[in-house]
């Protein structure tokens, strides 16, 4: 079984890339975009920030976003509702 700090390391190592990515990852869908300087329709940002996701909503469901600018950490989220403990 993964854990969030396996999935987090892989997250930041696209980052650091600097490069979209798309696939499956530890058996989930994923998807790593990087920073744009664009600023997001209706949004008080002034840029895009960059994100990474994994899993799918309602069953298990990891994000990473960097919304405080790419050299801060990022803000996370986790959705494991779905996963019988």
């Amino acid at each position: 079984m993964i854990t969030v700090n396996e999935v987090k390391a892989f997250a930041e190592h696209l980052h650091t890339l600097g490069k979209h990515w798309q696939g499956e990852i530890f058996g989930w869908p994923a998807e790593y975009t990087p920073e744009s300087r664009k600023k997001p329709s209706g949004s008080k940002m002034r840029f895009t920030p960059a994100d990474f996701w994994i899993g799918e909503s309602g069953i298990w469901f990891y994000s990473l976003m960097w919304e405080h600018g790419k050299s801060k950490e990022p803000v996370e989220f986790l959705d494991d509702r779905g996963i019988v403990k």
